[in-house]
């Protein structure tokens, strides 16, 4: 079985959901400290002004040591917001008009949590709806985890059956210790996240980064053409 362990983010970009599709089971490990001015939160989307944040206002005052799943939203009206401006800058796009209501609908479905991991674990599984996406999403609350860094993704993994491939994001080179995973003869595989081609995008320089609603308005469902989901 292939495996991933990430945190959640809020609409995130292209390379999140490539990750996504190259496992059997990917867990959503919000059992990590919430960390400010991050992906956990907020993403950009492509505007012909440049790139804007679309930020979730979340409760930190005093909570420096608050989990991502015990991170709650302050202000309800961010949906209502983030969707008029992803109107306002998408408007124009070629897939707008066959994408916009069923966004809307999410959105409107996402302001009524109150936790932010609900909102992106909510994101994630209707995008991976629409991409037929069948990876299994598993929350890391149903785990028991213990250690941290490298033990604790391992405590995670021990109560999966039969892992053979881990998979990781590159930055995640810094700090994961190789030896557990071939002690449990895991091979580890590192995603590349280079050499993406370019779709037609708002602008003149073409930005990779943004959230993959930019690529769903621009190029709809054939967006998946434009990363690496084989």
């Amino acid at each position: 079985m292939k495996v991933a362990i990430s945190q959640s983010n809020y609409i995130p970009w292209k390379g999140y959901f490539d990750l996504i599709s190259k496992v059997d089971v990917f867990v959503l490990y919000d059992d990590m400290q919430y960390t400010r001015r991050d992906w956990r939160n907020r993403n950009k989307i492509k505007t012909p002004q440049g790139l804007q944040w679309l930020t979730i206002p979340v409760e930190v005052k005093g909570k420096y040591l608050q989990k991502i799943n015990e991170t709650r939203i302050s202000d309800p009206s961010w949906a209502g917001n983030h969707l008029k401006s992803i109107e306002l800058n998408y408007k124009k796009a070629a897939y707008y008009d066959v994408w916009f209501p069923k966004i809307a609908a999410w959105y409107a479905e996402a302001g009524s949590f109150e936790y932010l991991s609900e909102v992106n674990h909510y994101f994630l599984r209707e995008i991976c709806k629409c991409f037929k996406i069948e990876t299994k999403l598993v929350d890391s609350r149903d785990f028991q985890i213990s250690g941290a860094k490298t033990d604790a993704l391992i405590s995670v993994i021990d109560q999966l059956s039969a892992v053979s491939e881990y998979f990781s994001g590159p930055s995640a080179k810094n700090y994961l210790e190789e030896a557990p995973f071939n002690e449990r003869n895991i091979e580890i595989k590192w995603m590349e996240y280079t050499a993406y081609p370019e779709y037609s995008q708002t602008g003149d320089t073409f930005e990779h980064g943004v959230s993959i609603l930019d690529a769903i308005f621009q190029m709809g469902i054939r967006c998946t053409e434009f990363m690496k989901f084989k």
